[in-house]
Formats: C-alpha cells, structure tokens, sequence
C-alpha cells in the first residue's frame, strides 16, 4: 500500500516538473498610451505590415489581420472572424457545384466568392480597418480538396477566394509581389530589400516541391507552405531556433505540411529543399469519434464543438481508467493508417495526390487515412458511441487527445525511418488536432521517449494559427521585409542568408 501511494505521488508530482512543451497563442498588438484612459493600437502609428489570411477550411472559414511590426520583426494578431463552412448558403439554382467540404456540404463558385466577401469586409470592421487605405496584403488558401480530381483542380477554388477578395473592394496589386521596389507603398520602402534581392519562390528559406512536369504532388500544398511559413514565424516567441532543417504538420480537419532538408554553410543555393509532404486526414478523426457520441450533429459536428481549440498544460487531470483508456486510442488505431503513400494512389485521406511524381521527385510522402480514402470512420464513430454510453466525458477528451498525439508521433516514426529527422532538426505542429487539449503535453512524452534529440523540448513547438502567421510571412517575403538580425531563413544556428542571396542575385 506504500509503494502504491508512493508511486501515485511521484505521478501526481512529475506532472508538475517535467517539462512544459513551448506553446505559442497570438500576443494582443501593443498599445500606446494618447493621454488619460485613452490607449491607441501601436499598429495605427507605427510602420506596420498588415495582411489578411483568408482560409476556407473543411470545419472553419476564417478571415484573420495580423500586423507584422516592421521595427521589431514580430506579428501579432490584429483581429480573428471566423465562421462554420458547414453554414455557407447552399448553391442556388442554376449554380454549378464545383466542390464540397469533407463533411458533405456542397459548395458553389458564386457561394464561396460571397462567403469569402462577408468574412473580409466583417473582420475589417470590427477593427476598424479599411480594406483599401490599411490592408497591405491578401493571401489566400484552402483545405476544401476533398472532391477534387487531380493536385492542379485546387487553382479554381483559390480563383474563387480572389474573387471574393476582390468583391470585398481588395485591389489586385494587393494579392501579388511588387514588381520592383518602387512599386511598393512608400511606408515600407525603408524596410524592403526589394532592390538587393529577387522573390525566386522561397518562403521562409524554403523552395517548393515541383515534380518534372511543374504539376504540384498534393492538392493541399500551399497550404502545406504557409504551416511551415507560420510555425517558424510564431516559432520566434520561444527560445526555439526553428529553422531549416524541420518537420511541419497542420492538423487541421485535413493533414497537410513539410520536411525541409539541411543545407550546408558552404552551399551556392542558400535556400532548403522540400524533401517531404504530409497529407491525408487529421481533425476529422476526432470529429468521427464524437460524431458517434450524439452530442454533436451527425454529419457536420466537430471535437471543437465540444471541447474547444485551447490547450491545456500542468495541473492534475483525471481521465478515468488508463488501461481502458489505451485500449480505445489502440482500437481507434487499428483503422488509422499512417505510412508513405504507395505510387498506386491517387487519394489518400480523400486528398488527391501525385504519389508516383513524388517518388521520382524524392520527395517522402507522408499520409494519414482511416481505412481506404476514410472508410472506416463510421468505425470510429462505433468506438465513440460505445466510450459515451459507458464512460464519461473527461474520458472521452482523453480518448481523442491520446489518439491525436499517437497520430502525430506514428508520422514522426516514419519521417525517421526515411532518416528525415536528423539531430539538428525541429518539429512544429499547428491546427486543433495537434495543439488543443493536453496534445501537446502527451506529444512532447513521445519525442522525450524516442530519444531523437539531446534537449527534446528545445527541438518542438506548437503554434496557434499557424495559416495566417504563414500568410504573413509569405507576404513579407514576396516584399522582402526580412529582418537580418532576427532571420527567419537559413538552417538552425545558423546566420541570415541576406548576403548569399545577393551575391546570388548579382
């Protein structure tokens, strides 16, 4: 009886010392003072670059501002509006229904161009904005690849968001690089080194997979691009050095992110490549495990509709039985599939892939299924319906955040095996699937215990709203905002790599 109580108190205790993993939330823009009571938003004063995230995902759509401090280099988030993609107007008659979400919901050009509108004109307002006179930059993106034919049918969709942008009153030259210095606002003339260097393509020091015949390996890789872009952006608020090279998931309600390659000091091309892709499905996982709960819609319902997007670290929680609770998160796992996508495939989680060009190309393919192209949720759903009818709720939360960090650790598992995770090398993870709940503590425990590097904790990070900090990057870099002295490019301990790209450039 001592032992036990013994051991359940050092349990209880390492709770508490073992280490926290590194998690950034969005920081509030920073005030400054005008008088009594009266506080302005720096961004209203100061050189700001201001950039819209516009994302149309399975689950959300979300407009979101965030001001890049063209001083300090940092980002903050300006304002968020989200709404449910599931709530978009059904195509009216006579509209052609080009795509539809991974929960069914059907989707027309014209409804998604009015979607996009609302969303960026409502965001504007409630910070009081104007599109035309504060907004610096649009990027856009989607996750919505479910019912697409082949990677390349994922342009029509993003002309579809442009359309809304524009609809919203954003100027053209608002969505692509300037094509010269001179063509900037002037506000960010004293901070662009648009005049020393070329936008090639890179974002965050970073080239893109193409195969040999320029079509891309996986619809959602733009997508893949600005997780990675965000994750080293938000990766700055740690003591974490995520550079080049790195490992980069978005567990959105679909899968997407990047393996970047090392490069070596002495190398001519000072910019990494794209050596791995992931793809597949993530959030909907868990989405199936409480669709079967009856607590949320049957078709459309989410795990965030019950149990939020934060995260949660520290402290003591009971999730009921542990042993009960391994044996659901392995059930769950015996219909989720994690490996490199076989060249036979042209889906995998219902993403539409090139597997056969990524393999020529070199490039890992990463995936994650449940069954064949999600066949087998329904099973997870079986799995959910049997946890809430014989458990309770804390149990259920346990359930799926366990089975979400088994996710993400299974992809790192084989990352390794392909030796894409070399001892220099960081992990960042961004989407709810990954940074909600006690995902991030049980993640970090999996890395602890794989041994893969010397100080676990100074190699993983975890970053809310890694989309639109990716968005940001990527529209400092097609201006080239960089910060020399605070670099976002280049490898792990390394210097900036300004100087190589202009002696590249000359």
């Amino acid at each position: 009886m001592t032992v036990r109580s013994d051991h359940m108190c050092a349990g209880f205790l390492s709770r508490f010392s073992k280490p926290r993993p590194h998690i950034v939330e969005s920081p509030e823009p920073p005030s400054i003072a005008h008088g009594a009571g009266m506080n302005v938003p720096e961004y209203k004063n100061k050189p700001y670059f201001i950039v819209a995230s516009v994302e149309m995902g399975n689950t959300t759509t979300k407009c979101i501002l965030t001001g890049v401090s063209l001083e300090t280099g940092k980002s903050y988030v300006i304002n968020k509006t989200v709404s449910m993609s599931r709530d978009i107007r059904p195509p009216a008659p006579g509209e052609e229904t080009f795509g539809e979400t991974l929960d069914g919901t059907k989707l027309s050009r014209q409804a998604v161009t009015e979607l996009v509108r609302d969303t960026l004109v409502q965001c504007h307002k409630e910070a009081r904005l104007d599109i035309e006179k504060d907004l610096d930059f649009v990027v856009r993106s989607t996750g919505v690849v479910a019912e697409m034919e082949s990677p390349d049918q994922v342009g029509d969709f993003v002309i579809a968001l442009a359309n809304g942008c524009l609809a919203a009153g954003v100027p053209p030259r608002k969505m692509t690089p300037p094509m010269a210095k001179a063509n900037q606002p002037e506000k960010l003339q004293p901070f662009s080194f648009a005049d020393k260097v070329v936008f090639v393509g890179a974002v965050a020091g970073v080239i893109p997979p193409v195969g040999s015949t320029g079509v891309e390996m996986v619809a959602n890789e733009m997508e893949g691009e600005l997780a990675m872009a965000g994750i080293k952006e938000g990766a700055k608020w740690t003591p974490v050095d995520f550079r080049n090279p790195c490992i980069s998931m978005d567990f959105g309600t679909t899968l997407d992110g990047r393996i970047t390659s090392d490069v070596p000091a002495d190398a001519l091309n000072p910019f990494a490549k794209t050596i791995g892709n992931f793809c597949g499905l993530a959030g909907a996982i868990p989405d199936a495990i409480v669709r079967g709960t009856g607590l949320v819609q049957e078709r459309t319902g989410t795990a965030l509709d019950i149990f939020g997007e934060h995260s949660v670290t520290g402290g003591f929680f009971s999730g009921g039985n542990r042993k009960v609770i391994d044996d659901f998160v392995d059930r769950c796992h015996e219909h989720i599939d994690i490996r490199i996508v076989p060249p036979d495939r042209d889906r995998f989680g219902r993403v539409p892939v090139n597997a056969k060009m990524a393999i020529e190309s070199r490039v890992a393919m990463i995936g994650c299924d449940c069954g064949e192209n999600s066949s087998d949720l329904d099973k997870l759903s079986a799995i959910g319906a049997e946890i809430h009818k014989n458990y309770n709720l804390s149990t259920l939360n346990e359930v799926v955040d366990r089975v979400c960090a088994k996710m993400a650790l299974r992809m790192i598992d084989v990352a390794a095996l392909q030796n894409l995770v070399p001892k220099n090398a960081s992990i960042g993870f961004t989407g709810r699937a990954a940074i909600s709940g006690r995902k991030p503590e049980y993640i970090l425990d999996g890395i602890i215990e794989r041994k893969l590097f010397d100080d676990p904790n100074d190699h993983l990070v975890f970053v809310d709203d890694g989309l639109a900090r990716g968005a940001s990057l990527m529209g400092r870099c097609m201006n080239s905002l960089g910060k020399p002295k605070n670099p976002i490019g280049g490898v792990r301990g390394g210097p900036c790599i300004m100087s190589r790209r202009i002696k590249i450039g000359k």
